[in-house]
């Protein structure tokens, strides 16, 4: 492969830099991410320059391109640490993933508000039954044959010997 000349990679590195300022003030292209590919994409180099080389010895070399790589990624953890996320899609992916979670947590707690509405309407539901037993039992037992009267229910809601008044 041939080398390329000390003029064109000053035009490169120019045309790179242009676009790492517009990739990392968040004007992403559309399909595309805030990362080394779209940054090759579009200064329109090859993005093979931005990795190591090897030499014919086996010997590792930088890439014409690499420092540049280097500085957009430090440049691109510096503004995640700060809170800005050049990339639509990604803060876009970061949102939603807090929307999840937050979504996630209530549905946990309404999973718990169920199961507590649940137990407590088997609850009232047992004592209801209860309770009505215990009023068919009665009544039984005020129908059966004993030595215990009923005393008379007052008529016309007076009371029967007056006014306490």
């Amino acid at each position: 492969m041939a080398r390329i000349s000390d003029e064109t990679r000053r035009k490169n590195e120019a045309a790179i830099r242009q676009v790492m300022n517009r990739l990392l003030a968040g004007e992403v292209p559309e399909g595309s991410k805030c990362d080394i590919k779209a940054l090759a994409d579009q200064a329109g180099v090859a993005r093979t320059g931005f990795y190591p080389k090897k030499n014919r010895d086996g010997s590792p070399r930088p890439g014409p391109y690499q420092h540049l790589a280097e500085e957009f990624e430090h440049r691109l953890a510096e503004l995640r640490e700060r809170g800005v996320v050049p990339d639509p899609r990604a803060a876009q992916i970061e949102r939603l993933k807090e929307q999840v979670s937050g979504l996630k947590e209530r549905l946990v707690a309404r999973d718990a508000q169920i199961d507590d509405l649940t137990a407590f309407r088997q609850l009232a539901l047992s004592q209801i039954a209860a309770q009505r037993m215990e009023i068919e039992r009665l009544r039984e037992a005020l129908a059966a044959p004993s030595n215990v009267r009923a005393l008379p229910t007052t008529r016309g809601g007076t009371a029967p010997y007056g006014s306490c008044s």
